[in-house]
């Protein structure tokens, strides 16, 4: 197959084209002109709308297409960064270039760090990210120092808002206690003796500490290069960075690689508002402060900052049980623990001025929520909003969505809210926190994503890269399967049909940011966004969905094929997962059927995650 010059019309004969657009679901073929849409239905329909001088391309005859993928939230600058780390992490990571084994415990967790270590040159940093403390036991710095002697070790914790540093480091980039001071309750957000900073006071370690020698041009070329090939043997054609960080992301270089001819998605990126805040800007001036971003983040269509949307911060990372929860924590036993509670990322009173500001602006507002008290105090801010100052079509979004409660769903419905769901938190994270942290029962219904249907609220998935494998197949099964780590089945009524789990990473990723005009859909019009996959998503047990091969896209008109070797190394670990590894009670141990696939499925970092 060749691609066609922008004035032919070329004609892609399917054995299905699902289109994700109510007015004609399924087709045979779609007409691509000049980067856009020109025509969908039966074949000879699209022939005879194409006009003279077509071209017919059989090349996807046998296969299905479906809309580009969307990815709605993930971070170049950390899947960039973790991508070019030494992983160590509770799950078995296949990168580009790498696999990396799981640490399962604490004791596999030195182990690998020892090899890492012994591995390195004199004197040489030591990056790694993936550490959990639910899985890998508390750490102190003085047992980095003895497992690493005086090399500078920085971990990454799992979820990227934390960090262990060792003495050597902390020395090297000459951070000091002092250099916390006066911030208010951020300078509370660190344990420096135990070399620990989490929420904002890793922020503040970051830049200007510790970003200097973590995130080198060099690393940032690497980890950009690989996360190019991998989003696109995942059939991904847009992602959207949720809230730039000026002081740490590299936008001349993400011009330079991410706007490449041959890079085949469009990368786009939001103003982040915490930063705003941080600094400490007037309400005068937040306004003024964003009209230089979008000015400093103005690119190509392919890659720039998106103008009116903004995001914003609530409560801390859900994966680290930073959130803040209404009923607090529960120990192992399900006791209340008065030692365990979450963190403000933005204090509710500084969310509420800067939030107001924008509100009154008219822009679009993302908020990262991970808790249900988070989305409480979430949605006391957005109707205050309502009521002094109506808008409709606002499209407020809760980011994540870990926690929350049914009475707060149908809250967000009467105001016109939408959600964006990371589906991976209920697969990798409701079994070990329904044993610590929430307790079975709230940990049961992380990620709502039926009642969210339910309601009538767009629904939106995102893979949150690092925090889960960019994969839309995958993610769309994770939220129709809700299979867990443990072969079961977390709060089965919280399953979505594949339809609404399909859409979630194709129209309803567009409508979350405003898109859904030019992307999401296959419709009239459109830019030419396609994806090309082996199997029809609605015949398969919605667990299998990850195993589909993608066959590459069609981005803005054009063929960019997945290599055999590629496609074949992201489900090579698709294989049969042994009884054993089934949830007890199952009906299905002992022979193959869905819910093997789903158990390996649900290590999905064992079985596609970051391959390449």
């Amino acid at each position: 197959m060749t691609n066609q010059p922008d004035a032919v019309t070329t004609v892609y004969p399917a054995r299905s084209v699902i289109t994700m657009d109510e007015g004609l679901p399924r087709a045979g073929a779609v007409a691509v002109r000049a980067g856009r849409i020109l025509a969908v239905g039966s074949l000879d329909d699209v022939v005879a709308r194409a006009g003279t001088g077509y071209v017919i391309d059989n090349e996807f005859l046998d296969r299905v297409i479906v809309p580009g993928f969307i990815d709605q939230h993930l971070h170049p600058v950390l899947a960039a960064t973790t991508l070019t780390t030494d992983v160590i992490a509770p799950e078995r990571w296949v990168m580009p270039h790498r696999t990396f084994e799981a640490a399962n415990d604490p004791a596999d967790y030195r182990r690998l760090l020892r090899e890492v270590h012994e591995r390195l040159a004199p004197g040489e940093w030591l990056f790694s990210w993936g550490y959990h403390r639910l899985w890998h036991g508390d750490l102190h710095r003085s047992e980095l120092d003895e497992i690493c002697g005086d090399r500078p070790v920085a971990i990454w914790q799992r979820t990227c808002h934390e960090w262990h540093l060792n003495t050597a480091a902390l020395e090297e980039i000459g951070v000091t206690p002092e250099s916390f001071e006066g911030r208010g309750f951020m300078s509370e957000q660190l344990d420096f003796e135990k070399g620990h900073f989490w929420e904002n006071g890793a922020f503040i370690l970051l830049s200007p500490f510790l970003m200097p020698r973590f995130a080198t041009a060099e690393r940032y070329r690497d980890g950009l290069a690989q996360m190019i090939e991998y989003l696109h043997m995942n059939g991904v054609t847009a992602i959207n960075e949720p809230g730039i960080a000026w002081s740490i992301e590299p936008w001349e270089m993400y011009q330079e690689i991410l706007g490449a001819d041959d890079v085949p998605f469009m990368s786009t990126f939001l103003i982040d508002g915490r930063t705003q805040s941080v600094k400490g800007i007037a309400d005068g001036d937040v306004l003024a402060d964003a009209a230089r971003q979008l000015e400093r983040g103005i690119g190509t269509d392919k890659v720039h900052v998106v103008p009116g949307q903004v995001k914003l911060f609530c409560d801390g990372a859900g994966m680290s049980q930073l959130m803040q929860m209404i009923d607090g924590y529960v120990d192992r036993e399900g006791r209340p623990d008065p030692d365990h509670h979450g963190e403000w990322m933005m204090e509710p009173d500084e969310l509420r001025r800067i939030f107001d500001v924008y509100w009154d602006a008219g822009w679009q507002i993302h908020i990262h929520v991970t808790g249900d008290l988070g989305v409480e105090v979430v949605l006391e801010v957005l109707a205050d909003a309502q009521a002094r100052r109506p808008r409709t079509d606002h499209r407020m979004v809760f980011v994540h969505f870990m926690n929350s409660t049914e009475d707060q769903v149908e809250r967000i419905a009467e105001l016109g809210g939408i959600v964006s769901i990371n589906p991976f938190y209920v697969i990798g994270f409701a079994d070990k926190f329904g044993e610590i942290g929430l307790g079975p029962e709230r940990a049961e219904v992380i990620g709502r994503s039926a009642s969210v249907v339910d309601a009538g609220i767009p629904l939106s998935y995102h893979s949150d890269l690092p925090m889960c494998p960019s994969d839309p197949l995958a993610m769309a099964g994770w939220g129709a399967g809700r299979m867990t780590v443990s072969g079961r089945v977390a709060g089965p009524e919280q399953r979505i049909p594949i339809h609404e789990a399909l859409k979630a990473v194709t129209i309803g990723a567009a409508f979350s940011w405003r898109r859904e005009h030019d992307l999401g859909s296959i419709a009239v019009g459109k830019i030419a966004n396609l994806t090309v996959i082996d199997d029809d998503p609605y015949e398969l047990d919605p667990t299998r969905l990850g195993s589909i091969r993608v066959r590459g896209v069609v981005f803005e008109g054009r063929w960019f094929p997945v290599s055999d070797a590629l496609i074949e190394r992201r489900v090579e670990n698709c294989q049969p997962v042994e009884p054993s590894t089934i949830q007890d009670g199952h009906d299905c141990v002992g022979h193959t059927c869905g819910c093997e696939v789903a158990a390996i499925m649900a290590r999905h970092m064992t079985r596609t995650g970051w391959a390449a």
